[in-house]
C-alpha cells in the first residue's frame, strides 16, 4: 500500500530542526540574500504531483509567518504560525477546522541561509540563479540580478516557484487572528473531529518545512 505524501504542514518544521543541528562555515563564494523582515510572495507548488498555490506573508518584526494554501480543486487552509513555536492550521467555512501545533523552534530568521553551500550558477524558470544548498535538506535559487529568490527544491522532491515577491507589503493585523473556535473548550471538540492535519510523520507546510533551518 503506497504511503501518502509529504504535505505542505511539516517539512519547513523538519528542515528548521535539521539545520538547527549544524553550523556549516562560509567562504568568498556569493551568499544569498537576506530575506526582507517583510514581504508577500505567491508560490506555485508541486509536492509529488499535488499542486497547490501558496500565499506566504513573512512579518519577522512582529514574529509572525501566514501561509494561505489552495489545494488544486481542494480546500483552502491557513496556516499561521508565531515565533514562540505556536502554529495555527485551521479552515475559514462551515466545517470549522482548526489544529493548533507546538513546536520548539519559532519561524525562520531573515539569515537562516547563513552558511548555506554555494553549488554556482544554473538557469531555473528562465532565470539565470545562484544556487546553494543547505545540509542536503533545501536547494534555494536566487536571481543572479535582483537577488530575488526564484525557486526552492526540498529533499523530498517537493518544489516551491515564485510567482511574486513583494518587498514591504504587510498583511492587515486583523487577519493575522486565528478564529475563535481555535481556542478554548470548543476547540478541542473541533481537533478532535478534524481530518485538517495528518500526523507530523506525513504532514507538511511550506512554513514547517523551512522552519528547520531557524538556529544555524
Amino acid at each position: 500500500m503506497a504511503s501518502a505524501p509529504t504535505t505542505p504542514i511539516s517539512l519547513f518544521f523538519l528542515l528548521l530542526l535539521v539545520i538547527s543541528t549544524f553550523d556549516i562555515s562560509t567562504s568568498d563564494d556569493p551568499t544569498p540574500a537576506t530575506w526582507p523582515h517583510q514581504f508577500h510572495s505567491v508560490l506555485y507548488v508541486n509536492n509529488s504531483g499535488a499542486l497547490q498555490m501558496l500565499d506566504l506573508w513573512y512579518d519577522w518584526p512582529n514574529g509572525r509567518n501566514f501561509n494561505i494554501i489552495q489545494n488544486q480543486l481542494g480546500k483552502l487552509k491557513y496556516d499561521l504560525e508565531w515565533d514562540n513555536g505556536t502554529s495555527y492550521v485551521y479552515t475559514l467555512d462551515s466545517n470549522r477546522e482548526c489544529r493548533v501545533l507546538h513546536f520548539e523552534v519559532g519561524i525562520l530568521r531573515p539569515n537562516w541561509l547563513d552558511s548555506a553551500t554555494y553549488l554556482g550558477q544554473r538557469h531555473v524558470d528562465g532565470f539565470l540563479c545562484n544556487v546553494w544548498e543547505k545540509v542536503d535538506f533545501i536547494w534555494y535559487y536566487e536571481d543572479v540580478v535582483t537577488k530575488r529568490p526564484v525557486h526552492w527544491l526540498f529533499y523530498t522532491g517537493m518544489s516551491a516557484h515564485v510567482m511574486t515577491f513583494e518587498v514591504g507589503a504587510q498583511l492587515e493585523d486583523e487577519k493575522w487572528n486565528a478564529p475563535v473556535y481555535c481556542f478554548g473548550e470548543a476547540a478541542q471538540l473541533e481537533r478532535n473531529k478534524s481530518s485538517l492535519v495528518e500526523p507530523m510523520a506525513s504532514d507538511y507546510s511550506y512554513g514547517r518545512l523551512v522552519r528547520g533551518v531557524l538556529d544555524v
